[in-house]
């Protein structure tokens, strides 16, 4: 098996990534999270929720519906841009994008016949919805980017909160789009969820570039406190004619995945393209100045972080799989075992101590079969400590904890496990 067979595999067997509508037969570019997919995706979105709006001073928060009025995308440059040039196989009709040399000598491999393609056609991205009880609907579209949400609110936060230029507005929510050739896991979906940074300045070249630089760095720099390993994370620069429509600059953050290089977070400079599209301007509080701030984006996958975070968490060793998640992102924090389960008083102080530290973490009990094989299973999950209960509990009131990583062991008082993973998870819960 491969690495992302054996990804595959695990996502669905132990409860992170489902196909989606699986009892139907599935549907192409659709996943459900299952309990700990949910954990795991829902952690990294807090994590960055804490770095880029708590913990600064100069960003604030949106929550934009999915659904806009037409005109937006109008305005924005999506119904005109937002295009994938689409050929077809005259043999089976299926379609794919005819700027991906690799995946048509893919397809043509399958068939013993010489393929033959249709003539190259541009085909829109954006998902059309039907509004409306009665004839005839009004046609809007699911939205195909979550940006366009901040700058339709542009006026509504400067006008409700106190920012001042610069400033950014931070929003994580779900995108739609016409995906021509969903596959390689989640990675390349129809339905997925962005997390996203607009970062306002004054337009000035030089403050926007230096701006620009900032948010690069910063944001390789999330990715790498959180684990990720630096030789497996590169910079690349859009050529010109790759760009956005609405980019004058633009980097991507690729990871390098069992299927190549891929991007995963992008770094765009979107001058005053969306702001001026809108007719939207800011007025300077104290010297009454009006004009068009110029946009830093950070544009980052969720989904594809969520994929990217396990495959590189993925450790196969000699006795074991375990995924060497940062504790931060671990779905279940710390898994209680009792030693046995045929002892009552062993059992009873383990369901005390479970009881105790689900108040304040995700945590997981089992007492099923040996010992060992409990903690192959907490490994294979990414559970970074395992607490065993045992006779010595009954008179000592200490714990055996169990490291992931280096199978260490060491044994702590009850009245002391909340602070220790509170402090190993950097005081995060």
């Amino acid at each position: 098996m491969t690495l992302m067979d054996n990804i595959g595999s695990l996502a669905k067997r132990r409860g992170f990534i489902y196909p989606g509508s699986e009892i139907y037969g599935g549907i192409a570019g659709f996943w459900d999270y299952g309990p700990l997919g949910v954990e795991l995706k829902n952690n990294i979105k807090r994590a960055w929720w804490q770095t880029m709006v708590y913990e600064r001073e100069d960003v604030v928060g949106l929550d934009a519906a999915i659904v806009m009025n037409p005109e937006v995308w109008e305005a924005s440059g999506h119904m005109s841009s937002f295009t994938d040039p689409l050929v077809e196989c005259k043999a089976c009709h299926k379609r794919f994008r005819s700027d991906k040399p690799e995946l048509l000598a893919a397809h043509e491999k399958e068939h013993k016949e010489k393929v033959e393609w249709t003539e190259s056609k541009i085909f829109n991205l954006l998902t059309e919805v039907l509004l409306g009880v009665t004839e005839p609907k009004m046609t809007a579209y699911l939205r195909g980017e979550i940006t366009q949400g901040v700058f339709v609110n542009f006026r509504n936060v400067v006008d409700s909160t106190r920012v001042k230029v610069p400033f950014g507005v931070a929003q994580i929510g779900k995108a739609f789009r016409n995906e021509i050739t969903p596959g390689n896991l989640t990675f390349r979906s129809r339905e997925f969820e962005q997390m996203e940074l607009e970062y306002f300045v004054r337009p000035d070249e030089k403050n926007a570039s230096e701006v620009f630089e900032y948010w690069k760095q910063a944001r390789m720099a999330w990715y790498l406190t959180l684990g990720m390993h630096k030789t497996k994370l590169r910079f690349r620069e859009h050529r010109p004619e790759e760009r956005a429509h609405y980019a004058k600059k633009a980097w991507d953050i690729e990871y390098e995945a069992p299927f190549g290089w891929s991007e995963f977070e992008g770094i765009h400079h979107r001058g005053d393209w969306d702001l001026s599209r809108h007719k939207l301007v800011y007025t300077d509080p104290e010297t009454n100045e009006g004009y068009t701030p110029w946009v830093i984006e950070t544009s980052g996958g969720v989904d594809r972080a969520t994929l990217f975070f396990l495959i590189d968490a993925y450790v196969q060793e000699e006795k074991r799989i375990v995924l060497k998640l940062h504790s931060r992102l671990a779905p279940v924090k710390a898994a209680v075992f009792p030693l046995v389960s045929n002892k009552p008083d062993i059992v009873k102080k383990a369901r005390e101590v479970y009881t105790l530290l689900k108040k304040h973490f995700v945590v997981a009990w089992d007492d099923r079969g040996n010992i060992g094989k409990r903690y192959l299973s907490q490994d294979e999950i990414g559970t970074p400590w395992c607490l065993t209960i045992d006779y010595d509990t009954l008179g000592s009131d200490t714990v055996t904890v169990r490291d992931r990583d280096t199978m260490s062991q060491t044994r702590i008082n009850i009245s002391q496990l909340q602070t220790y993973i509170q402090e190993k998870l950097g005081g995060t819960i």
